[in-house]
């Protein structure tokens, strides 16, 4: 089951997306970020589990990013993970915004997505208000990708 994030919820979020990036999958998220875009985040819900959590995060006008999308590995191969962008796209055409984009290690799964290879200096926004805080930037190893809906 697919639903919004909840308070009680973000602990485990935290959990799940930094032991992603501790395998070099993603990049890590504070609790602090976590509870500042709590709205952002829908959870992919087992049982008792959260095995799945992604977020879209508006940027800018007709933009939003597809971000911190992490599925465990117990999870995965289920369409766990296409169910959270599919999630992410539907709430964007709620919003009518036609142009999501993300920044990611997962090539592969984001093409199969709808998504295809971008330059990040199509993003502006992004750069100068996420970007420039991270600890890689300038030297960014993630790809850019965006989805015209």
């Amino acid at each position: 089951m697919i639903r919004k994030v909840r308070l009680e919820d973000i602990r485990k979020v935290h959990q799940l997306i930094n032991q992603a990036a501790s395998r070099g999958e993603m990049l890590p998220r504070s609790l602090g970020e976590l509870y500042d875009n709590m709205r952002d985040y829908f959870v992919y819900v087992e049982g008792d589990t959260i095995a799945g959590t992604g977020a879209l995060h508006i940027c800018w006008e007709n933009l939003a990013e597809v971000r911190s999308l992490c599925v465990a590995e117990s999870a995965r191969k289920k369409g766990t993970g296409r169910a959270l962008v599919e999630a992410c796209v539907e709430e964007a055409r709620v919003y009518d915004i036609h142009k999501l984009f993300l920044l990611t290690y997962q090539v592969e799964f984001f093409l199969r997505c709808g998504f295809s290879v971008t330059d990040k200096k199509v993003f502006p926004q992004k750069i100068w208000s996420d970007c420039i805080k991270c600890a890689k930037f300038p030297e960014c190893d993630e790809t850019a990708m965006i989805r015209e809906i």
